[in-house]
């Protein structure tokens, strides 16, 4: 089945006339928003991320009232397109005839792309210079059935294969255990945790909801299809197209074609190149003509050998003198000396007097938003981890850093929380994982390799790694500790913080890390939905 061309979402004519002012299409999975304010766009974008709407229709129940009509009436176009032809003009000067990439930095646009694959999400959330908001398994239950279908994708390399049927039958299962299970671990969980006097039934409600949803995503096959707002430049649009039309999976390469049409309404100077045979088709056949050229000559040298054992989180490589040079580098910009000179100075310096130096210039921070400055860019860490997909979503997010990972595949077993147990649900888990596994291994032997990964459900685990350098990692490590984070990652990211102090012995440097979490959290989102609920307390009625 190739990337679907309609959305089975339907609007009524007056809802199709309000939204034609503000969006490149009302039928279609991908659409571009247009005509709105900067502000508007990323509070509908961050509203997205936790609804389990579509954005035309979140749009209309949530936004379209606090939108001044202006001149637009009817399809009218609003009066922000004035001028777009002299624009479009001047940049496509530029671009074709200087070749001023930078130029393409200028202007962006935002899009939705709705009913991917998580498969898909990772190949959109890949570049480095884009803003991403994906649909959340933490706050939205995968449990509608539009059409009379659980929400994931059949790829279409299983059109007119036997498997497709087999493929269909194992992940209806898996979305019906899902689903089925989410009462009864609720009911788990509110028995394990009795709401407190102090909390209202709106936060306890939302917080067992979340922690049942936390347990069953592993349930979930990477084939479930989510929604994700993006927003980037025409330069870096223009790059992530040009991956995904050289990519091996019929829905990136559908997906890429919807993109291009729809962006085209907005920034189509930016995207001339894309599909001209010699700009864009070379640099999209140099990507799939490398790949596999690259495959080819690896497989001689790892196809056969067997993965050894490692830890959940390893740390591969470090510079042992690593915190004396970010020591160093502190000094640069309060000092007239050079870098050579300065690192000399440092390694004179005590133990103890290299510490002070660090605290000092890391100052007092009230909060994990408060960051010391670039001093800390000054050596890095690289992390091998093997953790569950669920895991692997989350902090593939993160994008100042080099990242990188193998297919996902059943062959490093499964995660099971304690609480599938307690739960009672054990043998229903361990029937997902079995039929995970037997339809991944059956798509490999048919020689679906590029497809096999849709079949895994997101418990078993996924090897990537990290590579970042301190300040980055005080940024991830942090926010991915806090208390209302998944267990899954925060595990990963304390174990990343006790190797920066253990293995690497950068003491300092963690120390540094001061709200790095390393406690044992019940209920995750308990302290957030408290701290959200007096806020939303405290805000004046309108």
């Amino acid at each position: 089945m190739a990337f679907p061309t309609t959305t089975s979402e339907t609007f009524t004519p007056e809802e199709s006339r309000a939204l034609a002012p503000y969006f490149t299409n009302t039928d279609r999975p991908v659409v571009v928003l247009t005509n709105l304010p900067e502000t508007v766009k990323g509070a509908l974008f961050a509203r997205y991320s936790r609804s389990a709407k579509s954005v035309r229709r979140l749009f209309l129940d949530e936004f379209l009232g606090q939108i001044a009509t202006g001149a637009t009436a009817g399809n009218e176009q609003p009066h922000a397109g004035v001028g777009t032809e002299r624009a479009d003009k001047l940049y496509a000067k530029v671009l074709n005839e200087y070749g001023d990439d930078s130029v393409a930095q200028l202007g962006g646009a935002h899009i939705a792309c709705e009913g991917v694959s998580n498969i898909l999400t990772k190949v959109l959330e890949w570049g480095r210079l884009m803003a991403y908001l994906e649909q959340s398994t933490r706050y939205v239950p995968y449990t509608d059935r539009p059409g009379g279908q659980w929400k994931y994708h059949v790829p279409g390399e299983l059109d007119g294969s036997p498997l497709r049927d087999t493929f269909i039958r194992t992940l209806d299962h898996a979305f019906a255990t899902y689903a089925r299970w989410i009462p009864a671990m609720e009911a788990h969980f509110r028995a394990k945790y009795p709401k407190s006097p102090e909390d209202s039934e709106g936060v306890y409600k939302s917080v067992i909801r979340a922690k049942a949803l936390d347990t069953l995503r592993g349930l979930l096959p990477a084939a479930t299809t989510s929604n994700v707002g993006l927003f980037g430049t025409g330069q870096a649009f223009e790059a992530l197209l040009l991956r995904m039309f050289a990519h091996p999976l019929d829905e990136v390469r559908g997906c890429a074609q919807q993109m291009l049409v729809e962006l085209r309404h907005v920034i189509p100077a930016f995207l001339t190149r894309i599909d001209q045979p010699t700009r864009g088709g070379r640099w999209i056949d140099y990507f799939a003509d490398t790949r596999r050229a690259f495959d080819a000559a690896a497989a001689p040298f790892v196809g056969d050998v067997t993965p050894e054992p490692r830890d959940e989180v390893t740390l591969t490589d470090f510079d042992p003198d690593g915190e004396l040079k970010v020591v160093a580098a502190a000094l640069y910009s309060a000092s007239a000396l050079p870098d050579d000179q300065l690192l000399a100075i440092a390694r004179q310096m005590s133990p103890v007097d290299r510490t002070a130096i660090l605290n000092a210039y890391v100052g007092t921070r009230a909060n994990r938003r408060h960051k010391p400055g670039r001093a800390f860019e000054r050596t890095s860490y690289r992390f091998d981890v093997l953790a569950d997909y669920g895991a692997f979503r989350d902090l593939q997010r993160h994008r100042l850093l080099t990242l990188e990972w193998q297919p996902l595949s059943a062959g490093h077993g499964f995660t099971e929380p304690a609480a599938i147990e307690e739960a009672g649900a054990l043998a229903d888990w361990r029937s997902v994982m079995t039929q995970s596994a037997e339809l991944h291994d059956q798509m490999i032997a048919k020689g679906l390799r590029d497809a096999a990964p849709y079949a895994v459900v997101m418990a078993y685990r996924v090897r990537f790694y990290m590579d970042m350098n301190a300040r980055e990692a005080m940024h991830v490590i942090e926010l991915r500790t806090s208390p209302q984070g998944h267990p899954s990652y925060r595990r990963v990211c304390q174990l990343m913080h006790c190797a920066i102090a253990e293995d690497a012995g950068h003491h300092a440097i963690a120390g540094a890390m001061q709200f790095v979490d390393h406690s044992e959290v019940e209920l995750e989102r308990l302290q957030s939905e408290r701290a959200l609920e007096k806020k939303r307390a405290a805000k004046p009625q309108a």
